[in-house]
């Protein structure tokens, strides 16, 4: 599942002339009438910042409310204007995110909770799940542990699921290469996933295949 993405109206750093930009500022200011220490921003579209600023930015720790966006809410730090530090997220679908960001995009450390109660807990990387994570499936009984790139499952990790377990390499989401399961009687199989269907030349971001588990060894059984 793809995590949401929603910026925070850009208005209110159009100009500092409030009949320009046609938004309501009750707080500090520097010494050139900038936004400056603490202060409140009601936009013309509803959206409200309270918090501080810096030389007429956002600029440390502040709250964003959306007035249109079904409750959706940033609280956190700024800087130069971007989310920038920790910070969390409250999105219109309802997912939450609590981590770290750069630049407005979800980086560092962070946990994402969906709409149905999934969550991934991990390293982001330009909006998107990179690095080390573990993504809980609600109502699967069903966890990943390893690494991802791009937002997808590659290189390794581990999967449980109903007392079970998988443990190998993944590629774009899907099991590739050696691994072994591990199931809830004691048995254990040794074997590969390879491609059973290759579609890569069709598709450019290389992901259309499937693939198929081959057992090469089997302990366990007496």
């Amino acid at each position: 599942m793809k995590p949401d993405s929603i910026d925070e109206n850009g208005i209110e750093e159009d100009s500092d002339v409030e009949g320009v930009n046609k938004y309501h500022y009750e707080g500090e200011r520097n010494e050139v009438g900038d936004r400056h220490g603490y202060g409140k921003a009601t936009l013309e579209n509803g959206d409200e910042y309270r918090g501080e600023y810096k030389n007429g930015v956002r600029h440390g720790y502040g709250e964003y409310t959306f007035h249109d966006k079904n409750g959706a809410k940033y609280t956190g730090y700024y800087s130069d204007n971007k989310k920038n530090g920790t910070g969390i997220f409250i999105y219109p679908d309802g997912s939450r995110f609590d981590g770290e960001w750069k630049n407005d995009k979800r980086h560092g450390h962070g946990v994402y909770t969906y709409p149905n109660t999934d969550q991934y807990k991990g390293e982001w990387h330009n909006d998107t799940r990179h690095g080390k994570g573990e993504y809980t499936y609600a109502g699967e009984d069903m966890k990943y542990i390893g690494m991802w790139r791009h937002g997808k499952r590659s290189g390794e990790g581990k999967l449980l699921f109903n007392n079970n377990s998988y443990e190998g390499h993944f590629r774009h989401d899907k099991m590739l290469g050696p691994g072994k399961y591990v199931f809830n009687n004691g048995h254990e199989q040794y074997g590969e996933y390879v491609v059973e269907h290759n579609n890569m030349d069709n598709n450019n971001n290389g992901d259309a295949f499937r693939t198929e588990w081959r057992c090469k060894n089997i302990q366990g059984y007496s």
